[in-house]
């Protein structure tokens, strides 16, 4: 059980996929990525192979403490997204030696399906109804979306309406049945929180995600008194220390870890466990590929607290590529009635196709995210 390889493949449209294989010829996948940064955290790995070459690929607790605490610098997005994707792909091979799911290994499944939502994007307010009533047509039972772009550190009125005319948008078509989740994407300062709150309140969002970037969550402390909109954050935060603040202060209602930033299965499995015992929900972030989605989808299906799964399903990131490119069976993540079934296959519960991430990382990409601009042509957030 030795590892004996370590293989790494940059594919469209912005990922970044690892492979390991140990020396009795067992395989295991991990998606380590940070968007925009996939060389960097190539590189990190790159680091890291002197450590796992040789390393049981058993021993995943040994490894993830090894790599973790053997840093005198630890955390931050690159190096706990390189032990992310190492620590999903240890788990797929224990899975696979055992032949049993992920979820079996850490303590069995909890639920049989699993809810999941649809993005929505639009140009337009009549883009954005349409794009919801299609989402639900097609057999979603949530959404999300963004209700805000460029914005200053504290800004006009009419963005403030805009915003708001969006979610109506929306919620007038698909109705009170189903939850809308809404995204600020980090893109509102403090000073605009509010009142971008108290607008949204009417057209009652599931939650309102990231208020606020990470580095201030403190400013959740007023928020969570003045708003009944239940709040959601932790993409950007990439292990227990950084979420174990928010959650004991009450600061959050849904925590959102992403199995390829936040420490892989490991971390936020212990990330979950914490949240429950604060009586907050966990909804894992996951716009990425299928190997981040199934490393979520074991932790949804082992954790009480899950609420529901994000996937890119459907996201626009490029004109070619869709989530299930990449894998033997495309139907391993199959739709019905909002949710995903349970998977049975071992370790992840899903079968690459090699050939296809090998012939795609020989084009490989350069994603970068935006970079907007106020009016005014200073920085804002994207």
């Amino acid at each position: 059980m030795e590892v004996e390889k370590v293989e790494l493949f940059k594919v469209p449209p912005r990922w970044l996929f690892l492979k390991v294989t140990t020396k009795n010829g067992l395989i295991g996948w991990g998606e380590p990525v940070v968007e925009g940064r996939a060389a960097t955290v190539e590189t990190a790995i790159n680091e890291m192979k002197s450590f796992l070459i040789g390393h049981p690929a058993n021993k995943i607790e040994d490894f993830w403490q090894m790599v973790y605490r053997g840093g005198f610098y630890r955390g931050g997005p690159v190096l706990m997204s390189a032990l992310s994707g190492i620590d999903q792909a240890l788990w797929d091979i224990k899975g696979k030696a055992l032949d049993v799911p992920i979820y079996e290994l850490i303590g069995g499944a909890v639920r049989d399906k699993m809810k999941i939502y649809g993005w929505v994007h639009g140009e337009t307010n009549e883009d954005l109804a349409k794009a919801a009533k299609k989402r639900i047509d097609n057999g979603f039972t949530a959404v999300k979306m963004v209700v805000t772009n460029e914005m200053e550190w504290i800004d006009a009125p009419y963005k403030v309406n805009e915003a708001a005319k969006k979610l109506a948008s929306v919620r007038n078509v698909i109705g009170d049945k189903y939850p809308i989740g809404v995204d600020f994407h980090g893109r509102v300062h403090k000073g605009m929180v509010k009142v971008l709150a108290k607008a949204l309140e009417p057209y009652q969002p599931y939650f309102l995600e990231e208020v606020v970037l990470s580095e201030n969550n403190e400013a959740l402390e007023s928020l969570k008194s003045f708003t009944s909109i239940p709040i959601a954050t932790g993409e950007r935060m990439y292990s227990r220390w950084d979420f174990k603040h928010i959650i004991q202060k009450g600061l959050v209602d849904i925590v959102q870890p992403d199995l390829s930033h936040a420490g892989g299965i490991s971390e936020v499995k212990r990330i979950a466990n914490m949240a429950e015992a604060y009586d907050v929900a966990v909804a894992p972030h996951c716009p990425l590929g299928p190997i981040s989605l199934a490393a979520a989808f074991q932790i949804d299906f082992s954790c009480i607290n899950a609420l529901i799964q994000e996937t890119s399903l459907g996201i626009p990131y490029d004109d070619e590529t869709q989530l299930t490119d990449y894998l033997k069976d495309p139907d391993v993540f199959r739709l019905k009635d909002g949710c995903v079934p349970l998977p049975t296959a071992p370790g992840l519960g899903i079968e690459i196709d090699e050939d296809k991430v090998r012939e795609a990382a020989i084009k490989g990409h350069d994603w970068k995210n935006p970079i907007w601009r106020n009016d005014d042509g200073s920085i804002t957030e994207w």
